[in-house]
């Protein structure tokens, strides 16, 4: 009778899974994940090319449901802007906290992704999250002018490590080990923090 890959994939999945968190992504060893696993080395290699692809393997699919909250968030923005009213943007916002809670649903993942992930293509994450907010957030800005809604210009530099800034600020509760509640009250604080330095600095 066949073995059962889908048994083998599993247990490769959850040695990979220990492994990474307790050694980083540079300092673990296929030989030891195989061997959590119960399986031998080219056993291993037949399910994955490499300890790159196994990383991705944990982190991709939470990644992509990241990205699909982040553009449902940015739509329902831009949707809203029609309706606004100058004096109440950054008013009752709450993306901080839904964002902390998505990164607490998947704690496991996103301590991979912030600090396991040095010697893959996953260490730049946070970086890109910045880039695109900066982005988002700078066309956002022109739809309010276009809507008569005055917004001051910003320095883009000055603007770029203001968002970059922003966007650690977030990550830290998982540098920090924060508990879930302990980060659910911090994402509040960043929210209430940050949305009065925007409005002062974008002159609304």
């Amino acid at each position: 009778m066949p073995k059962d890959k889908t048994v083998s994939h599993e247990k490769i999945i959850s040695a990979a899974r220990k492994e990474f968190l307790d050694r980083g992504f540079e300092d673990a060893s296929m030989r030891r994940i195989a061997a959590d696993a119960g399986l031998t080395v080219s056993a291993l290699y037949k399910h994955f090319p490499g300890k790159e692809e196994m990383f991705a393997a944990l982190v991709q699919p939470v990644i992509d449901e990241f990205m699909a909250m982040y553009h449902q968030i940015e739509k329902e923005e831009f949707s809203a802007v029609d309706s606004l009213e100058e004096g109440h943007i950054w008013e009752d916002k709450k993306e901080t906290q839904m964002v902390m809670a998505f990164i607490y649903d998947h704690l496991d993942e996103f301590v991979l992704i912030v600090t396991k992930s040095r010697g893959t293509a996953y260490a730049s994450f946070i970086h890109e999250i910045a880039r695109m907010e900066e982005e988002t957030t700078l066309r956002y800005m022109d739809m309010l002018r276009e809507r008569g809604i005055p917004v001051n210009e910003v320095d883009r530099q000055e603007f770029h490590l203001l968002v970059t800034a922003n966007i650690n600020a977030i990550f830290e509760a998982i540098r920090h080990d924060f508990t879930r509640e302990e980060a659910m009250h911090y994402a509040k604080t960043l929210e209430d923090f940050w949305s009065q330095g925007w409005k002062q600095y974008f002159g609304y």
